[in-house]
């Protein structure tokens, strides 16, 4: 059935940076980080709001300094979605974004210092009611499970993960999310399956350092794939070396891949062959161009022969089959129309945007005619 995901969640603990739900029954969220210096607050707030229109749900922002702190303090005056400050060494930083109203901290407990700074963290976040994410990553584990293990793995990750929990439990605090990094796509999968069966509190996922974007998307799909597949993961990062907005794209296509979450057109295109009646490739690369700024879930099909083209045309919301000179376009799994081959992307990009403004103004009358409950004094 389209649309229609059969994958089973891992039950887990929901909790809320800003007005975003994270675990429980909340669909996955969806996050980047920043990469600009944050001291540049102008430069920040306007890669925040680029990661926002794209869809991110959240975006972190790295806080090194005291000045970096103060920066925090007018961006996220500026900022429209939640944002989590990643905090390193420097405990005082962490107290002091918390007074600046930061929705989440990003710290390892590991690296803060003595418990007591530990502490003075956990009693603020607790306080203001601001949930932690504790991150591991295989790249900082502490020198002594290096020695023990003789270099990261799996259960590396897990027992450092573990030592962070316990100093959260014995403060009793349960407010916090956790994550478990590698570049190696194996030992991350492998960590977040034995950490999955021993806490109930939300996890985040992502493959660090993954690679540049074609790479490091591949990666990121295949690993954040098998553990969604399974129903581990209440939030993502796809960490790519490149442009953030990347970041949110390429999270989105992996989530509706598996049907776990829809947003923006959904293209089912066929790879092209000596069948094909008119260019494929330059018409679906020149669409996802002009749609990009569609935020509304749509299944459009493009297919250049009659091989395939009518059986996926049928499913579609808005199908197109390839013909000579002319194709044939399917509207809600009906026949309607032939399209010049010459007039396709423009034929295609009118239709979508007009089935838009269709869906729209039925969600608008519908509201329209709900019936107005006067309250009593």
């Amino acid at each position: 059935m389209k649309g229609l995901s059969w994958i089973k969640r891992r039950p887990s603990k929901k909790i809320w940076v800003g007005n975003v739900a994270i675990g429980g029954d909340a669909p996955i969220a969806v996050q980047s980080m920043t990469n600009t210096d944050t001291c540049d607050v102008n430069a920040t707030v306007g890669q925040i709001k680029q990661l926002e229109d794209a869809g991110a749900d959240l975006v972190r922002v790295s806080v090194p300094t005291m000045d970096a702190a103060e920066a925090f303090k007018r961006i996220k005056q500026q900022a429209n979605i939640p944002l989590i400050a990643d905090i390193h060494f420097d405990y005082r930083i962490a107290l002091k974004v918390a007074d600046y109203g930061v929705d989440c901290l990003r710290i390892n407990p590991g690296n803060i210092g003595n418990e007591d700074r530990v502490k003075a963290v956990i009693d603020c976040a607790r306080d203001k009611n601001i949930p932690i994410r504790i991150g591991v990553n295989a790249g900082s584990l502490e020198k002594d499970l290096q020695v023990k293990y003789g270099e990261p793995t799996p259960e590396a990750l897990v027992e450092s993960a573990m030592r962070h929990i316990d100093i959260l439990d014995r403060h009793n605090f349960d407010n916090y999310k956790l994550s478990l990094k590698a570049s190696d796509v194996f030992m991350t999968v492998s960590a977040y399956r034995i950490l999955a069966s021993q806490i109930e509190q939300p996890l985040h996922l992502g493959i660090t350092e993954a690679g540049g974007l074609r790479s490091g998307s591949v990666k990121s799909s295949v690993g954040l794939g098998l553990l969604l597949s399974e129903g581990i993961g209440d939030t993502i990062r796809v960490s790519l070396a490149a442009d953030p907005v990347e970041e949110i794209k390429v999270g989105y296509d992996i989530l509706k891949s598996l049907g776990l979450r829809q947003r923006g057109i959904n293209f089912i295109a066929c790879p092209s062959c000596s069948r094909q009646q008119f260019d494929v490739i330059k018409t679906v690369n020149e669409l996802e161009s002009r749609l990009e700024d569609v935020s509304e879930s749509m299944d459009v099909a493009i297919i250049g022969c009659v091989v395939n083209g009518p059986g996926e045309a049928k499913e579609a919301d808005i199908g197109l089959t390839g013909g000579s000179g002319s194709s044939l376009l399917y509207k809600e799994g009906a026949k309607d129309h032939k399209v010049s081959n010459e007039q396709l992307v423009d034929e295609l990009e009118k239709e979508i945007r007009h089935k838009i403004k269709l869906r729209e103004q039925q969600i608008n009358d519908k509201a329209g005619n709900q019936p107005v409950i006067q309250m009593s004094r």
